[in-house]
């Protein structure tokens, strides 16, 4: 049950949590390791996005350079695929790695991938229960049995969170697959190279299987709390 001095179902965080960190660690050591290693073929991460985007017809899609760390992404509304800075102009394998993953997306985009999709519908009822499940469900712990409705509302609202959590893990292993066989298949990278730019490919799965364990343990963490109430 829950106290108000200690609560004991927080230790189930606490694995999600060491594996988050450790996840965070991992990828951003690797991407400074690969980093450092310059392609043998010179492309920078835009040339490297645009060659492959002409490979696959996609000439409606812009590449965007952005300010940042690591926010790289692609934007099915705008139809761009934004690099940051070092990934845009860098001429590294971390740079042509995580420009070919964002291909990658646009790639899912542009063939109708389901995953993709469910992503996108499940992206407004996700950022609203980031913002008011776990407010409602303390709310609703504070008050006691009067409070389980909010509670029940808080696990229905994080819910959402959990499944945009989930059905992200097939999108950006896809990409990522879709990145490394284009990597390989067109002799773009040598053998050696497509390897160890996989290894950054590699690394940043791991962030997001560390979130979607988090969010899992997240809500079985509340549905215990509710159940103590009982």
């Amino acid at each position: 049950m829950f106290f108000m001095g200690f609560d004991p179902t927080f230790v189930l965080l606490i694995p999600a949590m060491i594996f988050a960190f450790w996840a965070q660690w991992k990828v951003q050591s690797t991407y400074q390791k690969m980093s450092r290693v310059r392609a043998a073929n010179g492309m920078t991460g835009r040339e490297m996005a645009r060659s492959i985007m002409n490979r696959n017809g996609l000439s409606g899609v812009d590449i965007e350079q952005v300010e940042g760390v690591l926010p790289d992404h692609y934007d099915p509304r705008a139809k761009k695929v934004r690099l940051t800075d070092n990934n845009y102009q860098g001429d590294s394998l971390a740079s042509i790695a995580v420009a070919a993953h964002e291909v990658g997306h646009a790639l899912q985009h542009a063939k109708g991938y389901a995953p993709m999709r469910w992503r996108w519908s499940l992206l407004g009822p996700a950022n609203l229960g980031s913002t008011l499940a776990m407010p409602l469900a303390f709310i609703g712990i504070l008050m006691g049995s009067g409070g389980i409705w909010l509670l029940d509302l808080g696990i229905i609202l994080f819910s959402a969170v959990v499944l945009f959590q989930v059905v992200t893990l097939p999108v950006e292993f896809n990409a990522s697959s879709r990145a490394y066989a284009h990597l390989t298949s067109v002799g773009i990278a040598t053998p050696d190279e497509a390897a160890m730019a996989k290894k950054v490919l590699d690394a940043a799965a791991l962030t997001y299987v560390a979130s979607a364990a988090t969010a899992l343990l997240s809500l079985l963490r509340l549905i215990l709390l509710r159940n103590s109430r009982d």
